[in-house]
């Protein structure tokens, strides 16, 4: 029932942007704009979520810990070695900081892109069929990944299905939205 009503108003938001996709049988700029969507989303939410200045002040920490703690190890000096474990249970600590800042925008965006992605599976989007080139789509991986979910059914060669297109649709669009928010790192 629940989902039902989901099902409904996700086909009454973008199933007038596939009717309008210039091959509504094959609608790769409704993904396109899905994917859009969902890493401007995604995105915004770590924007606004996760404080970028103190994750990477605590990352800088952390790469300062390692280089010291393999510099300990490497000299052999069991005082600076004793010294750099003491710091281990402190930086044990900032690390899971680290890990419950980054979990915040998963967690506010779960429940909405898992319900978008049960929608583009019962979809017509689910008959994309997008064809690579050669070169990227070995580049790619993606026979790695048909190993996983199985090639989309088509004689087409260097096909990938609807999930392939919206991986790298989103990858893409996430880079970039990243950039122009301001985003010091990548993922």
């Amino acid at each position: 029932m629940v989902l039902e009503v989901i099902f409904d108003g996700l086909n009454w938001i973008f199933g007038p942007i596939i009717a309008l996709d210039p091959n509504p049988q094959n609608p790769l700029l409704t993904i396109f704009l899905i994917s859009l969507i969902i890493s401007f989303i995604t995105t915004l939410a770590n924007k606004l979520l996760v404080d970028q200045d103190e994750m990477e002040s605590l990352q800088n920490e952390m790469k300062e810990f390692q280089k010291e703690m393999k510099e300990a190890q490497q000299s052999g000096d069991s005082k600076a070695l004793a010294k750099a474990q003491s710091k281990q249970k402190d930086f044990m600590s900032k690390q899971s900081k680290m890990m419950k800042n980054s979990f915040k925008p998963l967690i506010v965006t779960f429940i909405p892109i898992i319900l978008m992605f049960w929608w583009m599976a019962q979809s017509t989007v689910s008959n994309v069929i997008v064809s690579l080139p050669p070169f990227a789509y070995y580049v790619l991986l993606t026979p790695i990944w048909h190993m996983f979910y199985g090639p989309p059914s088509t004689t087409i060669p260097y096909a990938v299905g609807w999930l392939g297109w919206y991986i790298l649709c989103t990858f893409a669009m996430t880079q970039t939205l990243r950039k122009f928010m301001g985003f010091k790192q990548g993922f």
